[in-house]
């Protein structure tokens, strides 16, 4: 409600503002309305690009507070400037998600397992073994040369009833693999490089320690695992471009720019023809074949130019997203468009023999046909109390009418984390 009045209090103030030191008035809302642009075209952007945008709007900001300081000050415009402020930082409010999960009680058996190299070793510099005793959770490291998967098994067998895996999303999707099989509390302790599934999970990833805290007070809910080849993974599956950078050597040491260096490979005349030959079904229902880069997600990432980019609103639809970028072939020979995105339960792709696979980043050559598919609410997540506990993008607007539209609603009692639902 603060945004809304404020923005129509200060298009209002603009207005008169205008009027009165015509035409240097205008020429201010002008500029501010040119800064409110840049401002939000920053927001949903990232890298460099946000940065620069950002410095623009402060910079077409300053310049509309000089435009109407010329000739004296004039409170009208400068109330409106400060309202238009007060909007952007009520709205910032309005969107952010901090949902209040249902209590649970705490497992009385409960470990954490962790991998002293994730991350950069970010459990041991959080002294997250003793943080964790200090809860009542056992902490458990894998050693190097252990089978992981029988380690954690084992565990279970000797009376485990809570599960929390602290490193990259690898060791999060093998753990969640086994809570699920067992129907145990999973807890995910974002102690990785980027912990995507801990941020759509709606885990502060800058609170490695608070985490713990999912076993001791959080708060429960389900939500979704995919899986491949009879494989789980709780991000995403690639093939084509990315798939194949992954299998290269040093990809690890230089992601980027091992991308980068396969990129004319795959993307010159006939090379995503040459490197593989993929099958699949689009969503009108049509044969298709070959593309530079297909992406199977655990849920939809919101792709694009629009607020979360890069995450995925839900976790609980049941639904795998897919998205094809690439120019495919269709049966008739003809091209198709250049980005395909939709959401199915269940997803398949073929090829004449195995093909190299990104599973949660991690390279794999698996065999086809390769039968993707969403398993619904199997893994009982617990969030620590503090945590935000939805994706960042769960009440984000896609765009400045969505915006509108939800704030409307929020206005009107709406609770923001289910106006991505």
């Amino acid at each position: 409600m603060v945004a809304l009045l404020s923005v129509l209090a200060g298009a209002v103030l603009l207005v008169v503002s205008s009027a009165s030191r015509f035409p240097r008035g205008l020429v201010a809302m002008g500029l501010l309305v040119l800064a409110g642009a840049a401002g939000w075209a920053g927001l949903v952007r990232r890298g460099r690009s946000r940065h620069l945008l950002w410095t623009l709007a402060l910079l077409v900001l300053v310049g509309s507070v000089v435009v109407l300081l010329v000739d004296g000050v004039e409170p009208a415009g400068l109330l409106a400037i400060a309202l238009v402020a007060v909007a952007v930082w009520a709205s910032r409010r309005a969107f952010s998600v901090h949902l209040r999960l249902p209590t649970a009680v705490p497992p009385r058996r409960a470990v954490v397992v962790y991998n002293v190299k994730s991350g950069g070793g970010k459990a041991v510099s959080n002294n997250l073994a003793e943080e964790a005793r200090k809860r009542g959770i056992t902490p458990r490291e894998f050693q190097p040369g252990e089978d992981w998967e029988q380690v954690v098994r084992d565990l279970v067998a000797d009376g485990a009833d809570g599960l929390m895996a602290a490193g990259g999303d690898g060791t999060q999707a093998l753990v969640a693999t086994i809570a699920a099989e067992h129907d145990l509390p999973f807890a995910c302790i974002p102690a990785g490089t980027r912990n995507h599934f801990a941020l759509d999970l709606g885990v502060d990833r800058d609170d490695v320690v608070g985490a713990l805290d999912a076993f001791v007070a959080g708060g429960e809910k389900r939500v979704d695992l995919a899986e491949v080849g009879g494989r789980v993974f709780v991000n995403n599956v690639s093939l084509g471009l990315y798939a194949e950078a992954v299998q290269r050597e040093g990809y690890r040491d230089a992601k980027i720019r091992t991308i980068l260096d396969t990129v004319p490979t795959m993307l010159a005349p006939g090379g995503a023809e040459r490197s593989r030959d993929l099958r699949w079904t689009g969503p009108d229902g049509a044969p298709q074949r070959s593309a530079a880069v297909i992406l199977v997600s655990n849920n939809v990432y919101r792709l694009g130019r629009v607020m979360g980019s890069g995450t995925r609103p839900r976790m609980d639809a049941g639904q795998l997203g897919v998205a094809v970028m690439g120019a495919a072939t269709g049966p008739d020979g003809g091209r198709r468009r250049a980005l395909l995105e939709w959401a199915t339960p269940e997803f398949v792709i073929d090829s004449d023999g195995e093909v190299p696979v990104g599973v949660d980043g991690e390279a794999l050559v698996m065999p086809t046909p390769l039968v993707l598919r969403t398993r619904p609410g199997a893994l009982r997540v617990r969030i620590a109390p503090q945590h935000p506990g939805a994706s960042p993008s769960a009440a984000a607007p896609t765009g400045l009418r969505d915006a509108v539209r939800r704030l409307l609603r929020i206005a009107g009692g709406a609770d923001p984390a289910t106006l991505g639902a």
